[in-house]
């Protein structure tokens, strides 16, 4: 396999990026009368360090750092183990933090230089443990609205994702199980310096049977789906594409064209102001007018996504709006037909998909390109 090109940001820009989320994340302190603020989540460090990583362990919450901020100073805290590399890879070296390293052995350093720093007052965090508080929703909502060079690094994730999955879709073969068509997808990412998060795949089989088919040990046959949610610069790409190793039968057409048609329902009710819950009741009617009434039921339909797959899953109770710079991925099914990509809403309502491969065969529903399902005769 070639050695695909790897996602990459100017750290000039980084540094800058990184100022500006220091001057928010002081702002949360203000507004919540706390000292100090400290991030643990994968998520949160990508988006505190402008696209840098905390992760080893890939399927871990938290990484090997933290960001620790006062009104006073910024830190990245973590052990002997990780520094340098982090260091030398993650963290820009003209940004404002600053370095607390503890020895591997000796995790309560870390904790003796938080205490010290906040003389035991008010701490709030992404994921508090006693005597912490939560973030306010106010930095929340930061996070989830992007910055221009967040998006352009966004649009590097998706395009990589998207040529990794046209790539190994292109190339599959019916004789292969499902594990290898999951394990050529996670190559394909991790080759374009993209975590591969999440890689389902599904062939013709199970494909019926289950919405979240882990792959198994059993030939794909003649169809397979395969979903990625792959992450880079801590930004998830969304996406799920099928082929055929046979011409679709008249009902394989008839569902695949039933799924287009009920998403292009959410795409068209995604505009700025939006909440959620209303596109969940526009998918529920969707899914009703085609006759699945049960459909809606069966699997989550998407929402909003950006530093986590999923930021906000949408339900009849969710009311966070839509506003402009925010990503989301909708993945309405029906057993054995799935449709997904990673959109972003801009401030003229335009949903740009960040997920579209202009190689794979596409078809226009209400204005925007669609995936259609491979076929491979």
């Amino acid at each position: 396999m070639q050695t695909q090109r790897q996602p990459s940001a100017p750290s000039s820009n980084r540094s800058a990026e990184i100022a500006q989320k220091l001057a928010w994340m002081r702002d949360a302190l203000r507004e919540t009368d706390a000292v100090g603020l400290r991030l643990r989540g994968i998520d949160w460090f990508a988006w505190a360090t402008a696209g840098g990583s905390n992760v080893v362990l890939l399927a871990a919450e938290t990484g090997v750092a933290e960001v620790f901020v006062t009104l006073n100073g910024a830190w990245i805290l973590t052990d002997e183990i990780e520094a340098q590399r982090l260091q030398d890879e993650e963290v820009p070296a003209e940004s404002d933090y600053q370095w607390a390293i503890n020895p591997w052995a000796k995790s309560d350093d870390r904790e003796s230089f938080v205490r010290e720093a906040t003389q035991g007052k008010r701490v709030i965090s992404d994921l508090p443990v006693v005597a912490e508080a939560s973030l306010p929703q106010s930095l929340i909502e930061r996070k989830r609205v992007l910055l221009p060079i967040e998006i352009d690094r966004y649009r590097q994730v998706g395009k990589l994702a998207s040529e990794a999955m046209t790539e190994v879709l292109t190339q599959a073969s019916p004789d292969w199980t499902e594990v290898q068509l999951a394990g050529a997808g996670a190559a394909a990412l991790w080759t374009r310096g993209l975590h591969p998060a999440l890689t389902l795949a599904a062939g013709e089989q199970r494909l019926p049977r289950y919405r979240h088919t882990l792959p198994k040990q059993e030939k794909i046959g003649r169809a397979a789906m395969l979903v990625f949610c792959a992450r880079g610069f801590g930004l998830y790409a969304n996406l799920t594409r099928f082929v055929y190793f046979d011409r679709l039968s008249a009902s394989e057409v008839d569902g695949h064209r039933q799924i287009r048609e009920i998403e292009a329902t959410a795409l068209d009710q995604c505009r700025v102001g939006t909440p959620l819950n209303q596109i969940y009741r526009v998918l529920q009617l969707a899914y009703e007018h085609h006759r699945y009434s049960k459909a809606i039921l069966e699997h989550h339909q998407g929402g909003t996504t950006g530093y986590l797959s999923r930021e906000v899953v949408a339900t009849p109770e969710t009311l966070d709006r839509l506003s402009a710079n925010i990503t989301m991925a909708w993945n309405p099914s029906l057993p054995g037909a799935k449709i997904e990509d990673t959109f972003l809403l801009h401030e003229d309502n335009r949903l740009e998909n960040l997920t579209l491969d202009p190689r794979w065969q596409n078809i226009e529903i209400n204005g925007r390109q669609r995936p259609l399902p491979l076929e491979i005769i």
